[in-house]
């Protein structure tokens, strides 16, 4: 069956930079455009950023534009998501989603937990 297995997470000082994993199995992954989604606590889900199957083009939201970089590892079946220059406002639940919104959205992972605070 299709796992998502977010890892990666922790407590960061702000300024410091997260890379978070996602490891993908039960599907083809070079043929999905993937997604990192977050949560922050006590709010909406919010998406961050895309990247195609190939690995490029990539998108993120306004939010992430500057620090985020998506990227990932076909040969490993592998997400990743670099975060630099964390923010408090980056607090929360990270989550990798099999899909995009033009592809559409089918699976998504358990998340792992970042929290930025001194």
């Amino acid at each position: 069956q299709v796992q998502l297995v977010e890892s990666g997470g922790g407590l960061v000082q702000p300024g410091g930079s997260l890379t978070l994993s996602c490891a993908a199995s039960g599907f083809t992954f070079s043929q999905e455009h993937m997604t990192w989604v977050r949560q922050p606590p006590g709010k909406e889900v919010e998406w961050v950023s895309s990247i195609s199957s190939s690995g490029y083009p990539t998108q993120y939201s306004g939010s992430a534009e500057g620090r985020f970089t998506i990227s990932r590892d076909n040969a490993k079946n592998m997400l990743y998501l670099q975060i630099d220059r964390l923010k408090s406002e980056d607090t929360a639940v990270y989550i990798c989603v099999r899909g995009s919104q033009s592809r559409g959205y089918l699976n998504r992972g358990q998340g792992t937990q970042v929290t930025v605070s001194s």
